[in-house]
């Protein structure tokens, strides 16, 4: 295990780059480890050109997509942007790749299963190898490229949440980022089927793993609580229930949601999405799921369970603040000057 956890912060590229590099420069010099940028064409900048901008503009943090796709990106086209952003960030840069997600839902394509995950991982990891690919053409064909320049150091991490692709994680990923929140029933069980697919690999050395975990530093957690009905309502939406029902929340929500754009997680006008969850996440579920699955409380609570997480085996964690529109600059000035230090008091 690390010999102490890293803490990052997701940063939506929700405006120019060069104002989100500002973002990023306050997270570096109060001491955050990473900065994470979710990649979603529709909602967001491109990620990449954000990378860039972040690449150039700080000199110590991570910087990581949390995460982009072989959906709406061929993996030969992943394989030259990570490419040339690692030349930018030399040893701080990590690709986190997913299913799709919002990428995907907006333009009615199909999130990226298991199998073509399998396949484009290996296909990304050869190219950035620098090895021969050989790739299909549309008559039936083969025709063998392979990648200029390649940067053979580049992490390929897994966000991962159902069992198959915490399975696949395991077997095939340089990391797993976790989506299932901090609670330790949940983590237990996602953390066991990532080393299920580990040991089917033969591989023995451990995994990073980087959880990811909405975050909010206050006294007052019911009041917080109640803004993140959306998240909660989500999550049942999509096949979490089981999970939910493991920290004694027992919700059911409809497949779908009228009156919120474009999901619930990204809805543009978040005190609707919050109204509307209402007619299924009750306030009391929405604040056991706060305690259960995120860090709310006060900078000691929050330190505190930061330190479990660890000492259970996760060597990483990435703070979310509620919304997708701003930049997430309470969260950072919060945890910065209140938890960061704490958490490397004892480090």
């Amino acid at each position: 295990m690390s010999s102490r956890l890293r803490v990052g912060v997701r940063v939506p590229p929700c405006d120019r780059a060069d104002r989100i590099v500002e973002t990023v420069r306050r997270a570096e010099r109060l001491g955050f480890d990473d900065v994470w940028f979710p990649d979603s064409q529709l909602l967001w900048r491109d990620v990449f050109t954000t990378l860039t901008a972040a690449a150039l503009g700080t000199e110590r943090i991570g910087l990581g997509t949390a995460v982009t796709n072989l959906a709406t990106r061929h993996p030969a086209v992943v394989a030259s942007a990570a490419r040339s952003v690692a030349e930018l960030a030399a040893g701080r840069f990590t690709l986190g790749l997913g299913v799709g997600n919002s990428s995907v839902g907006p333009i009615g394509l199909r999130q990226t299963t298991s199998a073509a995950m399998r396949e484009g991982l290996g296909m990304l990891r050869a190219l950035l190898d620098g090895e021969d690919w050989d790739f299909d053409t549309p008559k039936g064909g083969k025709v063998r490229s392979r990648l200029r320049d390649p940067r053979p150091e580049v992490p390929l991490h897994l966000a991962a949440s159902g069992p198959k692709n915490l399975h696949l994680a395991g077997e095939i990923a340089d990391g797993v980022i976790l989506l299932s929140g901090v609670s330790p029933k949940t983590l237990a069980q996602a953390t066991a089927r990532v080393r299920e697919g580990a040991e089917t690999a033969g591989r023995t050395a451990q995994l990073p793993l980087t959880v990811s975990a909405f975050c909010a530093v206050t006294d007052d957690i019911e009041a917080e609580a109640r803004q993140i009905k959306p998240i909660c309502a989500s999550i049942a939406q999509n096949g979490g229930a089981p999970f939910l029902a493991l920290a004694g929340i027992d919700v059911q929500v409809p497949a779908t949601v009228p009156g919120v754009y474009p999901d619930l997680v990204h809805a543009e006008d978040w005190k609707a999405a919050v109204d509307i969850c209402s007619a299924w996440i009750s306030d009391d579920a929405a604040l056991r799921f706060a305690q259960e699955f995120c860090l709310f409380g006060t900078a000691d609570q929050i330190t505190d369970r930061l330190r479990a997480l660890h000492t259970s085996g996760v060597t990483g964690v990435f703070l979310q603040h509620v919304g997708s529109y701003d930049p997430p600059t309470d969260l950072i000035e919060a945890v910065g000057t209140c938890v960061l230090p704490r958490l490397k008091a004892n480090d």
